[in-house]
């Protein structure tokens, strides 16, 4: 394993083992800030929680935002018996949630619980051939009462998230909960570490942004407040080459370098800007960096609502491919994920020639 590789791991592992819903970013910021702080020449925190960390220069002004919230669940009502009722927050496909531990982020400190259900040896036939959905669970805390529950803080809008920690696999493969987005954190914050010493002529304005889970909200409001001349969105995508996907559903794969996205959404997200794709496929070229193009119909990331900010910014993706997006076992290449910083850092190095 390179040097870069471990770094790049380290930094991955802290920020997907910590905890962070879309709109609690405050522990993910907190770690981010640490490592930013001393490598660029301003760090802040906006009205709507996004951090963003600038390296001042001239022109052009680049922003590069990748995001720090992950999907989770709030408490919504505690029962007689104590048992926690839950709404999602964020994609959340309902069978991966069965049967987890998660952490309640209360004000009096972390409460452990599980996710149950109505036991398989109890359901009736017809019962066992449907999904179990998330309105039929519940968290159970241990608690025997209503009142055993809210005297621990257990209480409505509390936050929980899944309780789950990085493991390596093989060929530095890891796995882990929140790669998406702490993987593009990962890489954000490498490229920041790198250009701190550089000389260069852009302005380059790291935004770490808040609420992506739910509607791209923080990548919207620093946007308008940054209005930058170009933007890329560092963010993971989906791979088809596992069991269960199709190629002709996703080209791309795990190990084979990032992907520039083309398109997402089927075009109701983000269409790339052809000077921007130009721009991130001939540094690609050019600096013998290996990269995978990534048309897709489904999802999309910040760059779709920074694009379509004030009169419009040309923005594109970079993004590592990532099996079981939205799940605790998250799957990545810590190979991908070194060389989609190295592309940021040398599409920063050339934008000048482009924008």
């Amino acid at each position: 394993m390179t040097e870069d590789i471990k770094k790049i791991k380290t930094l991955l592992e802290k920020l997907s083992n910590a905890h962070g819903i879309s709109g609690h970013e405050g522990s993910v910021r907190e770690i981010i800030k640490k490592e930013v702080e001393s490598c660029v020449d301003e760090v802040k925190v906006d009205t709507f929680g996004n951090l963003i960390a600038t390296k001042k220069g001239k022109s052009p002004s680049v922003m590069i935002a990748a995001h720090m919230d992950e999907i989770g669940l709030m408490a919504k009502y505690i029962d007689d018996e104590g048992f926690v009722r839950f709404a999602k927050v964020g994609g959340w496909f309902d069978q991966t949630l069965v049967n987890q531990r998660v952490l309640l982020h209360t004000k009096k400190g972390i409460v452990t619980g599980v996710i149950g259900s109505k036991p398989v040896h109890v359901m009736q036939n017809e019962e066992k051939k449907k999904a179990i959905e998330a309105k039929d669970m519940f968290i159970d805390v241990g608690a025997s009462s209503r009142d055993e529950a809210i005297a621990m803080g257990v209480e409505p809008g509390v936050t929980a998230s899944l309780d789950q920690k990085m493991v390596t696999l093989a060929n530095d493969m890891v796995t882990g909960k929140a790669f998406d987005d702490r993987a593009g954190g990962a890489v954000l914050i490498t490229v920041l570490q790198r250009i701190a010493g550089m000389k260069l002529a852009p302005s380059v304005m790291g935004v770490f942004t808040v609420q992506e889970e739910v509607g791209l909200k923080g990548a919207r409001t620093s946007a308008f407040g940054l209005n930058p001349d170009v933007a890329l969105a560092v963010d993971t995508c989906i791979p088809g080459d596992h069991p269960g996907i199709k190629k002709t559903d996703s080209a791309i794969q795990v190990g084979q370098g990032p992907a520039i996205t083309v398109m997402d959404a089927g075009g109701r997200g983000v269409i790339t800007h052809p000077r921007v794709l130009e721009w991130l496929r001939e540094t690609a070229k050019a600096r013998g960096i290996p990269y995978q193009m990534d048309v897709t119909e489904s999802g999309t990331t910040d760059a779709s609502a920074i694009s379509l900010t004030r009169e419009g910014i040309p923005s594109g993706v970079i993004s590592v491919a990532t099996r079981y997006i939205h799940t605790p076992v998250e799957l990545l290449s810590l190979k991908d994920l070194a060389q989609a910083a190295e592309l940021v850092v040398e599409a920063i190095k050339s934008v000048g020639s482009y924008f």
